[in-house]
C-alpha cells in the first residue's frame, strides 16, 4: 500500500507542476517581456492573451497547455501502471484503476495551471488545458464539452459563457459516458466547480450584462 501512497503523491506533484508550465505567462514573460497578467482581466489564459497580444504566438500558447495536459495525464497513467494490482484492501480497484488515475493527474494538473506557484499563484481558468483531458479520457464527453462550449460561444461571442456550459457538462459526462465510481465522480465534480469558481467574476459581469464578447481585435480590456 505504501507504494500506491507514493504513486498518488508522485502523480499529484508531477501533474501540479506540468500545470504550473503556464503558456501564456511563459509566452508573454520571457519571449515578449510583457507579462499578460498586466492586462485587461489580469488572467493568465488564453483569452486573455490572445485579446492582448494576438498574433501567431497564440499558437504557442495553446500548444503549451495542450502538451502539459497530456503529458500530466499519460505520466499519471503509467506511474500506476508499475504498480502491482493485486493488493488487498477496500481502494485497491480504484487506485489501480487507469482512468481514476487520470482523474487524479487532471485535478493537480489544473490546479498548478490555476495556482502556479513560481507565478506567484497566479494562472489561467482552465479551459484548454480542461478540454484537452476531456478528450483523452472519452471522444464521447469531449463531444458533449466541447460541443456546447463552440456553439455557445459561435451564437453568443461569450467565451466565458461556454467555458461555465463546458464545466457544468463534464460531471455529466463523466457520468453518462466514463463511470459512476463515487472517487471518479468526486474528482469529476470537483474540476467542474474549480472551473466555474475561477469564472465567478465573467459570471456576474454576464449577470450583469457588462461581459466583454469575443473579439478578433486586440484589446486591452478583457473579461476572460
Amino acid at each position: 500500500m505504501l507504494r500506491y501512497v507514493i504513486a498518488l503523491l508522485g502523480s499529484a506533484a508531477f501533474s501540479y507542476f506540468c500545470g504550473c508550465f503556464n503558456g501564456a505567462v511563459v509566452v508573454s514573460k520571457y519571449i515578449l517581456h510583457d507579462d499578460v497578467r498586466t492586462h485587461g482581466s489580469g488572467n493568465a489564459g488564453l483569452t486573455n492573451f490572445f485579446r492582448t497580444f494576438g498574433g501567431p504566438l497564440t499558437l504557442a500558447v495553446i500548444l503549451c497547455d495542450v502538451l502539459k495536459a497530456i503529458v500530466a495525464l499519460k505520466v499519471g497513467g503509467w506511474l500506476f501502471s508499475l504498480m502491482p494490482h493485486d493488493i488487498s484492501g477496500p481502494s485497491a480497484d480504484m487506485i489501480a484503476a487507469g482512468v481514476t488515475a487520470e482523474y487524479w493527474s487532471a485535478c493537480f494538473c489544473l490546479l498548478g495551471h490555476m495556482f502556479p506557484c513560481m507565478f506567484g499563484f497566479k494562472g489561467g481558468k482552465g479551459i484548454l488545458s480542461g478540454g484537452t483531458i476531456a478528450i483523452m479520457l472519452d471522444w464521447r464527453l469531449a463531444v458533449l464539452v466541447w460541443g456546447g462550449f463552440i456553439l455557445l460561444v459561435a451564437l453568443t461571442r461569450f467565451v466565458s459563457l461556454g467555458s461555465v456550459y463546458a464545466a457544468a457538462a463534464f460531471p455529466v459526462g463523466t457520468w453518462l459516458f466514463v463511470s459512476h465510481d463515487p472517487a471518479i465522480m468526486a474528482m469529476a465534480v470537483f474540476l467542474g466547480v474549480l472551473i466555474v469558481w475561477m469564472h465567478r467574476a465573467n459570471i456576474k459581469r454576464l449577470l450583469k450584462g457588462e461581459e466583454n464578447k469575443l473579439s478578433f481585435h486586440k484589446k486591452k480590456e478583457g473579461g476572460q
